[in-house]
């Protein structure tokens, strides 16, 4: 029989860590809804407590629904190890945390999602934590960034709502050259397009809640260790217990141990068996949302109404050629954004669409509209809006897998509403 590590994608979405023959012979995963696990003896419980054995104890530290997801995504990701974790933002603290202490520095993009922006600019800065924002494809400026306090360097695979979209493999080696790690979110592309770890990436993080789970039921993170970098570094030296333990999975045990486990940041096992649902379709629905995101996009840039539009799968797109190469020709993502004239005719075509949902997510089957600049960055002062790329004119689309003539039809009716 051939091995499961041999299948390709869409049959390892479906098949990886699946387990009948531990299940009572269920091909869905089993939902353990328990608190705590029941030992057989006094030193079961405190072997499992010291390490030296797997066996689960509590929920706030392990659950067997929640490890079968981090097995399966690991596959996924071709990585070494997982945790998930509550939501996408429990997922890129403690991954950050784990690696900081107060007086440390990091890199990044300038172009980040809103809640990693305010974390890595507001939040981690009260704790003497600086974050060097600069031009994610810039690998120029990203070099020249790093210094002697730099823990890592923190990259998005699509910038959102930017839609920017970095060389991983140059960035990856410029990291490792100065003896850093590169963590990567790759939310927006999934591996379905992209696998960070196998560009040179040391860490994989996603919001579980957008594609991987696919149908806006669930909440959720997960951190996926590579297991590739060598963290016995002078720069490191507050590893060195973690790596006696778990080698070089010591970052992944730094997480949990320092803190998933001790901020609480526990997935709920019905979020783990939705997302494993979900994971059954991925490649499929990304097939869908690539396709349907593309023909938008040349729809959208017809349109008399419409200024601009800003999706990488357009030829003229700045960054086409590199998301071609790191994605493999399968596709250029869900998302896009696109300009109306203001912000009075963006809030009018929202207003207007029938079919397309209003609402603060993306990556759902279902089609999702949103205007950032009012919604969820209606805090920023404009500076930061400005370096965020995020204007009154822009409206962001989470394309679906409906049928894409029905899509555009009620783009186009809600444009057709607009002043002439």
């Amino acid at each position: 029989m051939t091995e499961k590590g041999s299948y390709g994608f869409h049959t390892q979405v479906i098949h990886a860590a699946q387990s009948p023959e531990d299940w009572q012979g269920a091909t869905l995963v089993p939902i353990f809804q328990t608190a705590s696990h029941l030992h057989p003896t006094a030193e079961n419980l405190g072997q499992a407590f010291a390490g030296k054995r797997t066996d689960h104890i509590y929920m706030r530290l392990t659950n067997p629904t929640n490890r079968i997801l981090e097995e399966k995504l690991c596959v996924l990701e071709g990585g070494r190890g997982a945790l998930v974790m509550s939501s996408g933002m429990a997922a890129i603290t403690n991954a950050c945390l784990a690696l900081l202490r107060a007086g440390d520095e990091f890199v990044t993009g300038n172009s980040l999602f809103m809640s990693t922006y305010l974390l890595f600019t507001d939040i981690f800065k009260k704790f003497d934590i600086i974050a060097r924002l600069v031009d994610p494809t810039d690998t120029k400026a990203i070099e020249e960034a790093i210094n002697s306090k730099t823990r890592f360097v923190y990259l998005e695979t699509i910038g959102n709502p930017k839609m920017d979209i970095p060389d991983i493999a140059r960035v990856a080696t410029i990291a490792h050259q100065h003896g850093v790690p590169l963590l990567v979110d790759n939310t927006l592309a999934t591996p379905y397009l992209c696998r960070p770890l196998e560009l040179g990436a040391d860490v994989v993080i996603h919001s579980t809640t957008k594609y991987l789970s696919g149908h806006g039921d669930v909440v959720g993170g997960v951190v996926i260790d590579g297991g590739s970098f060598d963290w016995n570094k002078e720069r490191f030296t507050d590893f060195e217990a973690f790596i006696e333990r778990k080698g070089r999975l010591a970052f992944l045990d730094k997480v949990w141990r320092e803190h998933h486990i001790n901020f609480g940041t526990t997935q709920a096992p019905i979020h783990s068996y939705l997302t494993m649902i979900g994971l059954d379709t991925l490649a499929l629905r990304m097939e869908r949302h690539t396709f349907n995101a593309l023909e938008v996009a040349r729809y959208l840039r017809e349109r008399p109404e419409v200024v601009w539009v800003n999706y990488p799968g357009l030829e003229d797109h700045p960054f086409h050629t590199i998301a071609k190469k790191e994605f493999g020709g399968k596709g250029f993502g869900g998302v896009l954004t696109f300009g109306l004239k203001d912000q009075e005719a963006c809030f009018r075509f929202i207003n207007n669409l029938k079919l397309i949902y209003n609402l603060a997510n993306l990556g759902d089957c279902k089609t999702l509209v949103i205007h950032p600049y009012s919604s969820q960055y209606v805090s920023f002062d404009e500076s930061s809006r400005e370096k965020l790329s995020i204007t009154p004119d822009m409206i962001r689309l989470s394309i679906g897998i409906e049928a894409v003539e029905d899509i555009c039809k009620d783009l186009g009716q809600a444009l057709d509403s607009l002043p002439k």
